[in-house]
């Protein structure tokens, strides 16, 4: 542990002007904290929580420029940084509505102590997580919400930096960074606006999901069109980020005709590279499309995700500034929002607290705990479709892909629909209904197109029958993906029905394409598909 040597004992002011502005300060030997807070953008009004080794805290808020200040007199290192945008740092941890932008640092020492720097970006919160999970924690807010910072294992930290380096190494070095292979994105000089500040410009960044306990979990980082480069566990190597071709994705969204977004679950969803042949129709939807003729596909759909949570924990927030006028939104949600099951050992209580959503009743009437229209499936589908509208783009709306399960629920063709729940409230579920149907019901009431994606698919699966559906959902030999050694899910030991590999992906998005052109709707589209 390291003592600020210029830091003289005076007494610690918590809040006081003082200590948020040090430029009041009457004591100029006292160094000041400069830092900058940059998500996509540097956050202005963001609130700054510094909490030290001997459970000190300071506190003060960002500039219009993202930048903050604060004296460090009476710190004693290692500190922690909190920063919020749009929100109170209790709410960091609520997964029940709309979350704040939340970010954290961790500094154990600074390289320039007569101007001590302290940035807070998503390359730091990942960093910060890192050492969260070291220490046993689900995710960072968990860890810097403690009273004070307790010791911090200089190996981990050295091991969280150097596997965030090894993933940023040439954009680093593309952004003009000096010494990259000693880069601390917390204590090098960055500015707003800046060639390393446009970094983050490419990156989405958000907090994973908990599943045992439904709170938010360990960082996880995208690239500008969903790849993932980290967040698969809490710890561990990153997937590179190819700064020149998020560049040039960035400027193929922005200047698009039209653009595409998907917002759905892991069926559509874009995945790691070390999971392949695992894929999402969506990762494959834009092999159906004319590459010249100026569309673009967003995938932001993001496994395990139902449509409340989706919204709630920001998924749906990466999305939402890119889309525009005359842009279309998918909305395939479907397969999560069925984790109504209070009973369910271990994540029951955190399902339906979180990501459950309750089915329309036989009559099509919503169905949710009074007070809780939120709980509603048709009124979440609605909220995509109201925001859509709201910013000119049209929505549409899918039903799930097929679930391999017959009427027995075995594993097999003949498959049936599985989008429904019967069980009744003493079996764990407030409400029972068809989750197909009651996307159904929400297209019609909202005049929206409709694309019957699980007729199409469970079409397709009783076609192949078995066993040849496993050549296109989820069933991988070892020899062609060690990770799919062991009897891991997708696995020939455990086969995975619900999800796809890279043939049946193709198909799925080659019916959804067919879907489309069929639809009067949506005929506008027809001209971007290859046939």
């Amino acid at each position: 542990m390291k003592i600020f040597a210029l830091i003289p004992a005076l007494a610690l002011c918590l809040v006081s002007a003082s200590c948020s502005h040090p430029q009041n300060a009457s004591h100029k030997n006292i160094p000041s904290l400069n830092g900058v807070v940059i998500e996509k953008q540097p956050l202005a009004n963001a609130h700054i929580i510094l909490r030290d080794s001997t459970g000190k805290m300071l506190t003060t808020t960002t500039d219009n420029t993202g930048q903050y200040q604060l004296s460090l007199q009476g710190i004693t290192l290692p500190i922690t940084l909190s920063a919020v945008s749009n929100g109170s740092e209790h709410a960091c941890l609520d997964n029940t509505k709309l979350r704040p932008v939340c970010m954290a640092a961790v500094i154990n020492t600074f390289p320039n102590k007569n101007a001590p720097i302290g940035n807070i970006n998503p390359l730091t919160d990942r960093i910060t997580s890192d050492i969260a999970a070291s220490q046993g924690f689900i995710g960072p807010q968990q860890w810097i919400m403690q009273n004070r910072v307790f010791n911090i294992d200089e190996a981990h930290l050295e091991q969280a930096r150097a596997e965030m380096r090894s993933g940023f190494l040439q954009a680093l070095k593309d952004s003009g960074v000096t010494h990259p292979e000693s880069f601390d994105p917390a204590t090098y000089p960055i500015k707003p606006h800046d060639n390393l500040s446009h970094i983050f410009s490419y990156i989405h960044h958000n907090r994973n999901y908990d599943n045992n306990t439904g709170e938010p979990g360990h960082t996880t980082l995208s690239d500008i069109s969903f790849r993932p480069i980290v967040g698969l566990t809490a710890r561990g190597a990153y997937e590179p980020l190819d700064l020149a071709r998020a560049r040039i994705e960035l400027n193929e969204i922005q200047k698009a005709s039209v653009r595409i977004f998907i917002v759905g679950d892991s069926t559509s969803a874009v995945y790691e590279q070390l999971r392949y042949p695992r894929m999402g129709w969506g990762q494959q939807f834009a092999n159906q499309l004319h590459a010249d003729k100026n569309i673009k596909v967003i995938v932001g759909s993001r496994a395990g995700r139902s449509s409340r949570d989706f919204y709630n924990g920001r998924w749906f927030a990466q999305m939402e500034n890119l889309i525009q006028q005359g842009d279309y939104v998918f909305i395939n949600h479907g397969h999560n929002d069925q984790n109504c099951d209070v009973k369910k050992p271990l994540r029951g209580i955190a399902d339906v607290t979180n990501l459950c959503t309750y089915p329309n009743s036989p009559e099509g009437k919503p169905q949710y705990p009074a007070g809780s229209p939120e709980l509603s499936f048709q009124h979440s589908l609605e909220r995509y479709i109201h925001i859509a509208r709201k910013l000119g783009a049209q929505p549409v709306l899918f039903t799930p892909t097929a679930r391999i399960k017959d009427k027995d629920g075995k594993q097999a063709t003949l498959v049936i629909s599985s989008h429904f729940t019967r069980q009744n409230i003493n079996q764990g579920y407030l409400f029972t209904g068809n989750y197909t149907q009651t996307i159904k019901d929400t297209a019609r009431a909202n005049k929206v197109p409709l694309i019957d994606l699980e007729a199409a698919s469970i079409e397709f699966a009783n076609k192949v029958g078995t066993p040849g559906w496993k050549n296109y959902w989820l069933v991988v030999d070892p020899s062609i993906n060690a990770f799919y050694a062991n009897g891991v899910p997708g696995s020939p030991q455990s086969p995975d029905g619900t999800h796809f590999q890279e043939n049946g992906a193709s198909v799925i998005a080659s019916l959804v394409a067919r879907e489309i052109k069929r639809t009067p709707e949506l005929s506008a589209l027809k001209r971007y598909f290859k046939q």
